[in-house]
């Protein structure tokens, strides 16, 4: 990339975009996109997770739509030329704003969106008007093919944004069905922080020939993210949350749980104790989850309680910490989790509490995804205190030390409250205001040692948790510490209710 011009490569309209947008300069992935032999290849295109992928397609997209629109003697297409698939509904809307102001300056281009949860008449009337590009949820896209309100006869891309979350969801059959209804002669993305490879074998499937667009290694960790584990004696996972939360107070956490009933309980559970917190997940209405999600955007809630699925779609740069409350299933869903904090240059943390029978089974899954774990013990209510404490008093002297001091109406008042007082007791009296109010007190833990754990080890070698992966991909063979890993398509989809259709 030139050193004199950040967007070399970038088509006029897009550049203007960008630099509207505030971009001083491309990601790794996206500048990949733009220095690969793109023309001619279906993409697969990844990168850790806030690196921009979403922008890095739309490069990609806009060279072929710029190259198709100077075919003067082209027909108008019926219906769109691009479709872009996403497991979420929250995902869709963020694919969807994102394209438009990156192609706004590209004449007569619409990017519209379906999605389950939404009203479906309304989406039959915008499609009679056919979008250039199309976001779509697996499940809606199927309805509207289906009812041919949508025709795919002008279709030359396809793209499966967050491929391996949807076989997850068991949108296997929706995929393969929009797929054969397609024509033949197109390409087909794919866009993911990580590719298992149940993913590869279904890309191998329906791509031709491939370029790889990588941005950062296949399924590397942020390095601006701190991954810090915590032993929690058994019963005691939600006084660790709570101590964890006081130390993060002004700052937005998201918190990672296994169920639906979960989010809603813990998040009840919090809410209860004085945080502002709400919980996420397929049991909302699309209009619960759009509210949920702008009151945790703008910082109205500082906490969001999550399922995996749900937070697919959750795209808030200032989240500064991730939890978990129970070790994710494997090392592509560690990433993808922990993904969501240290965003757009920020430094993130990302919190496992670990039951200690848990502790070596997480060890292996975060060496498979190739993070290292700093172990720390869970901070008692007096290390709370006292880290709070440091934390008002370091803002304290910043203040002190400000170039821009104080009002002269504030130093007169300061001036007065000396007048015969003792100077000392003043400011004493002042520390303890200055002191944040608690949404409640830390609670009472029990502190485990958080040097590693020695192995009793005999004629088998160490002894195990019970599971085991093999090869990057971080595949379940056996059962673990939360019972079989073995996914079950359709059981799964039927008990989730679609969560993100």
């Amino acid at each position: 990339m030139s050193t004199l011009d950040p967007f070399a490569g970038v088509p006029g309209p897009l550049r203007i975009a960008l630099e509207r947008r505030g971009f001083t300069s491309l990601t790794a992935v996206q500048q990949a996109v733009l220095d690969g032999d793109a023309e001619g290849h279906d993409l697969r295109i990844s990168s850790q997770t806030g690196s921009g992928k979403t922008v890095a397609l739309g490069l990609a997209l806009a060279r072929c739509l710029l190259a198709e629109r100077e075919q003067a003697d082209a027909p108008r297409p019926r219906g769109p030329v691009a479709l872009v698939i996403t497991p979420t509904r929250e995902l869709a809307v963020q694919v969807r704003d994102e394209l438009r102001w990156l192609l706004a300056e590209l004449p007569g281009l619409r990017v519209e969106v379906v999605t389950g949860g939404t009203d479906l008449g309304g989406e039959r009337r915008m499609l009679r008007r056919p979008p250039t590009i199309l976001v779509a949820t697996p499940g809606r896209l199927l309805d509207h093919v289906r009812s041919e309100v949508l025709d795919c006869s002008a279709v030359g891309h396809v793209v499966l944004d967050e491929a391996d979350r949807m076989l997850e969801m068991g949108f296997r059959e929706e995929l393969e069905a929009i797929i054969d209804a397609l024509p033949a002669e197109r390409r087909s993305h794919l866009v993911s922080a990580t590719f298992s490879g149940v993913v590869r074998h279904i890309a191998d499937r329906f791509q031709g020939r491939t370029l790889h667009v990588q941005g950062t290694v296949l399924g590397e960790a942020n390095e601006d993210i701190a991954h810090i584990g915590q032993v929690v004696a058994p019963g005691q996972g939600y006084g660790a949350l709570v101590n964890a939360l006081l130390l993060a107070q002004g700052e937005r956490v998201l918190v990672f749980v296994d169920r639906r009933s979960d989010a809603s309980d813990l998040a009840e559970q919090l809410a209860g104790d004085g945080f502002a917190a709400l919980p996420f997940s397929g049991d909302l209405s699309q209009a619960q989850r759009t509210r949920t999600l702008h009151a945790f955007r703008t910082a109205t809630i500082q906490v969001l309680v999550s399922t995996d699925v749900a937070a697919r779609g959750i795209d808030v740069p200032e989240i500064s910490m991730v939890v978990h409350m129970t070790p994710p299933q494997d090392p592509d869903g560690y990433t993808h989790r922990s993904g969501r904090t240290g965003r757009a240059g920020r430094r993130g943390r990302s919190l496992l509490l670990v039951p200690p029978r848990a502790r070596g089974y997480v060890e292996r899954l975060l060496a498979a995804a190739r993070v290292q774990v700093d172990w720390q013990p869970v901070p008692t209510p007096a290390k709370v205190r006292k880290a709070i404490t440091k934390r008002t008093r370091k803002q304290l002297h910043a203040r002190l030390d400000a170039e821009v001091g104080p009002t002269d109406k504030t130093l007169q008042y300061a001036t007065q409250l000396l007048e015969g007082r003792d100077p000392a007791t003043v400011v004493a009296a002042l520390l303890e205001l200055a002191e944040p109010k608690l949404p409640r007190e830390p609670a009472e833990v029990e502190v485990i040692a958080a040097a590693p754990e020695r192995r009793e080890c005999d004629e088998r070698g160490p002894r195990d948790d019970g599971r085991r992966f093999r090869g990057r991909g971080g595949r379940l063979h056996t059962r673990g510490p939360r019972g079989p890993a073995t996914h079950r398509r359709g059981a799964r989809r039927a008990s989730a209710g679609h969560p993100g259709e």
